[in-house]
């Protein structure tokens, strides 16, 4: 049994600035996650810039739990099949082997070249929170790709909720790709990088495709599905292989019914690395953000369940409804579903 227990991590943030580490810790969160970290490099990473990057980190006396992302330039053509996508495996394993000499345990990507869509933004959400919106039918109109919301973490906007920047996205100017192809795709990556992260000593996971449509402009997603993510986590029989779980985009899928299923069905078996908490609601093709405690499933069973199946690794909150005056990386609404989550774990492990 690990000594290790749940425990809740803030994320989503690239910088190691002194306010995102005081927040870390003035919430009583011991670690911390890295979205795409701001480290040089135009390809790859190199271990002593990692080294650097991590300094503050380690000064204030944070854990690093994770990095979740490299740039997506660092292995679009994999993603693609295109030419160029050997160079960029051998430089995709060339980071892994920095990540894990400078002490970084787990590295999540996803697998959707376009990234992450929404088709709204507003003051939706309760109390007037400003929340984003996911409606397929402003996608299959494309007289109306320009209420299109990409997250786009190589523009970054620090004044925009989550990076989100308008106009759809087409990579490398593909527009169409198979189902078929991009699980080939997916599973030359797996089986060419998961014998580094092994010797490198790193865990690689999966982020499920948000939104979980089958295909968008064309462009075909897979990790749309519970079963989907099995089939990939399936790829290769390596402990380093496992789900970035994101319980708010699982709930995008079939809402509580996927999110339990998920967490039944994965973290019995130690394939979770670790855990995004949110909620939407709604379902595809039409979904809402929402507060956690008011979407499609009970944050206290997701919690209880995975109690009792023995997880030990981190939750994140993810991206949250923005509260009245809040920051763009959304302070106030982090702080609330933080706090939301150590109450439960609290409640949950001491009864």
């Amino acid at each position: 049994m690990s000594s290790q227990k749940m425990r809740v991590a803030v994320g989503q943030h690239p910088d190691t600035d002194k306010e995102y580490l005081d927040f870390a810790k003035q919430l009583g969160c011991s670690g911390a996650s890295f979205q795409t970290p701001n480290i040089k490099g135009d390809v790859r990473w190199e271990e002593a810039d990692i080294r650097e990057f991590l300094q503050p980190v380690h000064d204030a006396g944070v854990r690093v739990e994770s990095f979740e992302n490299v740039p997506n330039y660092f292995f679009d053509k994999i993603m693609l099949g295109l030419e160029g996508r050997d160079e960029q495996l051998e430089n995709m394993k060339s980071t892994v082997r920095a990540l894990g000499a400078a002490g970084v345990p787990i590295l999540g990507l996803h697998w959707m070249p376009q990234i992450v869509w929404r088709t709204d933004m507003g003051h939706y959400g309760r109390g007037g929170a400003y929340v984003s919106i996911y409606d397929h039918a402003v996608i299959l109109d494309r007289s109306r790709d320009n209420e299109i919301w990409v997250a786009r973490r190589d523009k970054r906007d620090t004044e925009l909720k989550d990076t989100f920047t308008r106009g759809s996205f087409v990579p490398l100017g593909i527009d169409s790709l198979s189902q078929d192809q991009m699980w080939a795709n997916f599973e030359y990556f797996v089986k060419g990088i998961i014998p580094t992260c092994q010797e490198a000593g790193v865990v690689l996971c999966f982020h499920p495709d948000d939104p979980p449509a089958q295909e968008l402009h064309g462009i075909a997603r897979i990790l749309t599905s519970v079963d989907n993510l099995e089939r990939a986590v399936n790829l290769v029989d390596s402990p380093n292989l496992k789900l970035e779980l994101c319980l708010g985009t699982i709930s995008e899928m079939d809402g509580a019914i996927s999110v339990m299923d998920a967490v039944n069905r994965f973290a019995p078996i130690d394939k979770i690395a670790y855990i995004h908490l949110r909620d939407v609601q709604g379902t595809f093709p039409y979904f809402q953000e929402s507060f956690l405690g008011e979407g499609n499933y009970s944050p206290f069973e997701v919690i209880k369940a995975l109690h009792a199946h023995g997880y030990t690794g981190a939750i994140l909150d993810d991206h949250t409804p923005s509260l009245t005056g809040d920051s763009a990386y959304g302070h106030r609404g982090r702080a609330h579903a933080i706090g939301y989550i150590q109450a439960l774990i609290e409640a949950v492990t001491r009864s």
